[in-house]
This record gives C-alpha cells, sequence and structure tokens, in this order.
C-alpha cells in the first residue's frame, strides 16, 4: 500500500479534526463522539475548500499527535538519524501529514459516525470502536481510534483502525521500505515527503 492509499483510506475517517472545544477530563469515547459531530457540522458548512483545509489543518495540530505518530512511523530508523536530522523530520513529516488529509477531507461533507463501545487498554490508551454509516455511495465501515489518554485534559488520536488496518502501522512498513530501497538512507524518505507537500 502506497503512502497516497494510506490517506485515501484517512480521508474519509480522520474526521477527529474538528473545532472542538477541549473538555477537562473528558471521557474518550465522548471525546471521539463530540469532535465526529463538530467536524460533520464544520464539513457541511458553507466554507470554501480552502478555508476548510486551513481549518482543519489548525484543528488537527490541536487535537492529534502529529510528532508522536511521526516518531511510531520513523520506527527503528529514528536511533540512526542525527539531532539535525530529527528535527528536519518532525518539521517535514508534519507538513506531508497535514497536507494529505486535509486537502482530502476538506472534499467530503457531513461524514456520519456513530461511537458503539470503548474499552481501556490501560491508563495511557482506549480504543474507542465506531461505525462510519453507510450511504448509497459507501458501505458501512468500522473504525476504531487508538486516544492517548495520559493527560485526561488532553486527549489525542495516535491512530486508526479502519476495517482491522492499523493506519500508523501501514504508514511505518511504507516508510521503512522507502528508506531500505534507498540503502537505509533518511534524506530518500525526507525528499519524498517534502516533494508530496510541495504538490
Amino acid at each position: 500500500m502506497t503512502i497516497k492509499n494510506i490517506f485515501s483510506l484517512i480521508a474519509f475517517s480522520i474526521i477527529i479534526f474538528s473545532n472542538t472545544t477541549r473538555v477537562h477530563s473528558i471521557e474518550a469515547d465522548v471525546f471521539v463522539q463530540s469532535t465526529v459531530n463538530r467536524a460533520a457540522k464544520t464539513l457541511g458548512g458553507n466554507l470554501s475548500k480552502e478555508e476548510r483545509v486551513e481549518k482543519l489543518k489548525d484543528i488537527a495540530r490541536e487535537t492529534v499527535d502529529i510528532e508522536g505518530i511521526g516518531f511510531y512511523s520513523l520506527g527503528a530508523n529514528r536511533k540512526n538519524l542525527s539531532s539535525n536530522q530529527l528535527e528536519e523530520y518532525k518539521k517535514v513529516f508534519s507538513g506531508y501529514f497535514l497536507k494529505s488529509f486535509a486537502s482530502r477531507l476538506a472534499e467530503y461533507s457531513n461524514p456520519e459516525i456513530e461511537v458503539n463501545s470503548k474499552k481501556v487498554i490501560n491508563k495511557n490508551y482506549t480504543i474507542v470502536s465506531s461505525t462510519l454509516v453507510a450511504t448509497v455511495n459507501r458501505p458501512e465501515v468500522q473504525i476504531q481510534w487508538r486516544v492517548y489518554t495520559k493527560d485526561p485534559d488532553n486527549l489525542l488520536i495516535r491512530d486508526l483502525i479502519i476495517e482491522g488496518l492499523s493506519l500508523a502501522r501501514t504508514q511505518k512498513e511504507e516508510f521503512s521500505s522507502i528508506i531500505n530501497s534507498n540503502d537505509g538512507k533518511i534524506e530518500a524518505l525526507l525528499k519524498n515527503l517534502s516533494d508530496f507537500a510541495a504538490k
């Protein structure tokens, strides 16, 4: 699966990026349901595509652990980076991530997700199960949200599992493949991500 395909999946599923007001000590399932409801309202509004993209980017910076996802996606290759390379990767990954989901998600309007249940894994993580409601144009989709709950006043999304497929793990495998096919050079991945973000 290519990087582009990964974010095609994310486009219709990562609708957590809404204009969410922080609520202290909110439960993970309430966090997901309230944010998807607000996202649907935002995407169904009268904003232009460009306005939606910029708003979604701002919201994502506040609600998603972009840096954590980036480090996980880098995997064991992270230990081979110098401090300068790591800083460059963080910057490039953030631009890549924001461009990837925001531009695709802005195409959607009124996606409906229903939260079904939650399962507390430990004090740091809760899995929230939900359903993307079927329409005449798409089938029902089961989505699980991996919510980082270490700080109950600042919940963050770290992964989506769509019909059993972890997007974070898939992205990690894709990044590893790019690096390994270029003699272990991180520069190849940086260029790939930079080129994508610059399109």
